[in-house]
């Protein structure tokens, strides 16, 4: 185990939140985005993106990671890793707005998935993730200081 395993548990948060950060954004940005990307010859709204994370170590439950690190008496924690950002496949809203360019033939446009609501909790979440972990990181730098100072 390396001393800067902390470090490094809390720079891969720092870095997945920070991601996560830019992804409700970039949903936010877009949140009005009629035409976003051509299906099949017609113009689509803009998706909603979710990041999925994993952690580093790989799949299995918190039991059996936990298990495996008692046993074999290593270190437990590798960190968080992005595995992919999705479009979320909800629906999309129609809003009947008979003068947009994009209205169909009955008026209706068809809007982004995207839920300001829910964005602003997932950015609140990602937030104070981000803040949590900072504070780790300086919980760790503080205490590899002092034991530093102490070995002088």
């Amino acid at each position: 185990m390396s001393i800067f395993n902390s470090i490094n548990i809390s720079a891969s948060a720092l870095t997945m939140q920070r991601l996560r950060m830019d992804v409700v954004s970039s949903n936010m940005a877009n949140s009005e985005t009629t035409r976003s990307k051509m299906v099949d010859g017609v113009w689509q709204p803009y998706r909603r993106k979710m990041v999925e994370i994993s952690s580093s170590n790989g799949s299995g439950s918190f039991a059996s990671i936990f298990n495996d690190t008692v046993q074999s008496n290593t270190s437990a924690g590798s960190g968080v890793k992005v595995t992919k950002i999705s479009e979320d496949q909800s629906p999309f809203k129609l809003v009947y707005n008979p003068e947009h360019p994009d209205a169909d033939e009955n008026g209706y446009v068809q809007m982004p998935n995207v839920d300001p609501l829910k964005e602003m909790v997932d950015l609140m979440s990602a937030t104070r993730s981000y803040e949590a972990n900072v504070t780790v990181l300086n919980a760790s730098k503080g205490l590899l200081t002092k034991a530093l100072e102490i070995g002088k």
